[in-house]
């Protein structure tokens, strides 16, 4: 069927669905007007899908409109689109003949009553500060004596001779190594995370000053690269960021360890001043020799005094004091030695007259006497025989007797 003469038809011959929506898409795509105009609306239903393309609405108090931003067309604009936000797009209008819904195809879009670069900005900041790569207990303590400093700023702008003349003046000791790169345009950002690997890397430099001179929001746009605060923050060096001017602020600055207004003011943050080093330490050697000297006297006070005593004047006298000292010891510690004699004398004649009192010899004394045989005690008449030579002791002796005979007391019983 001929779609194009479908008007003219006064027939009531039947068209297919398909035919009907190629229709209506030709009719809108010849439409000049359709094919390139400008709507703004607010975002709704908003779905970015996998493929890059962006899926989304655009409505007002009175309707909406369905719309499509294909990937070739959403790559170049630097914000994200979301739900509830107020655009301005530039697009044509057709029909999705499958569907037979129209919609607007999109092919550029910026956010109305704000610019694109800062909302992209606003975004961006909101993110990272969200994930924390702002917090202060994240950066780096910048060292007080750096030996190397990285710089990376463009080799021809005028931050660069800022950051050498400030450093040469300061602390001509700390060696200053540039990396040159874009600091602006395509290719800046590339360069810029480059730099940063580089040093942190080589591990050449103590302290990185990244940066450049003023300029508008589209000069400085590299120094909000997402990928570039990402590289700052994951740094094994700090990273002192001196971007534009001091009323200028990029992500960079929040994300580096430490912000300077200006190159210049970074140069100045990075190294400590030569002259205030020297005079601190005079100073200090100052400071030294005057505790030296006080120390030096108070020893010689002492070393005065110990002079003065007796012991140095009269050393004879001391050791006469000490003689005396010992003689009196010495009487006391016999007076304590007879003393201890005469007590344990003493005890031993009260122990002495007890063991005495049970001796055998004082029952001896009294008249008896002790009689053995073969050195046996005899404790009856059954112990010795007729004949046995028995020894009998007395207090003063011993006799030699033989038995001649036995005699039992009456009453005594033999033992067995």
């Amino acid at each position: 069927m001929d779609i194009s003469g479908l008007r003219e038809r006064t027939d009531r011959s039947e068209i297919t669905v398909s035919e009907l929506n190629t229709y209506i898409k030709n009719k809108l795509d010849d439409d000049r007007f359709l094919s390139a105009i400008t709507v703004k609306g607010e975002i709704s239903n908003f779905k970015y899908h996998s493929t890059g393309h962006l899926y989304f609405s655009l409505k007002d108090d009175g309707g909406q409109v369905k719309a499509v931003m294909f990937r070739s067309s959403a790559q170049r604009i630097r914000f994200m689109p979301e739900d509830g936000m107020k655009v301005i797009v530039r697009a044509s209008v057709s029909v999705y003949a499958q569907t037979g819904s129209y919609q607007l195809y999109v092919t550029s879009m910026q956010p109305d009553g704000i610019g694109a670069l800062y909302l992209a900005y606003e975004q961006l900041k909101n993110k990272l500060e969200v994930e924390g790569l702002f917090s202060d207990e994240y950066k780096k303590p910048i060292p007080r004596y750096p030996s190397a400093i990285g710089v990376i700023t463009s080799p021809t702008g005028a931050a660069v001779r800022d950051i050498i003349n400030v450093t040469g003046r300061r602390f001509p000791c700390a060696k200053v190594y540039l990396y040159p790169a874009l600091v602006q345009g395509a290719g800046a950002e590339g360069d810029l995370v480059k730099a940063l690997d580089y040093f942190n890397e080589s591990r050449l430099v103590d302290v990185i000053i990244i940066g450049r001179g003023g300029g508008s929001i589209e000069d400085l746009w590299a120094f909000n690269s997402e990928k570039l605060a990402r590289k700052i923050f994951e740094c094994g060096i700090p990273v002192i960021s001196a971007v534009g001017h001091e009323t200028d602020f990029t992500i960079c600055d929040f994300v580096a360890d430490l912000r300077a207004p200006t190159p210049s003011a970074a140069a100045e943050i990075a190294v400590p001043d030569i002259r205030d080093l020297i005079l601190k330490v005079d100073s200090s050697h100052e400071r030294i020799l005057n505790a030296l000297r006080m120390k030096a006297d108070r020893c010689q006070e002492k070393l005065d005094m110990i002079k003065d005593m007796q012991i140095f004047k009269d050393p004879g006298k001391a050791f006469d004091k000490k003689q005396e000292d010992i003689s009196d010891l010495r009487q006391r510690l016999n007076e304590a030695i007879s003393r201890k004699i005469e007590y344990d004398g003493n005890r031993l004649a009260v122990q002495a007259s007890k063991a005495d009192a049970l001796s055998p010899l004082s029952t001896l004394a009294r008249g008896y006497s002790f009689a053995s045989v073969n050195g046996r005690a005899i404790t009856g008449v059954d112990a010795v025989s007729k004949g046995d030579s028995v020894s009998v002791r007395v207090h003063d002796g011993e006799l030699e007797c033989t038995v001649i005979g036995k005699k039992r007391l009456k009453g005594e019983r033999k033992k067995r």
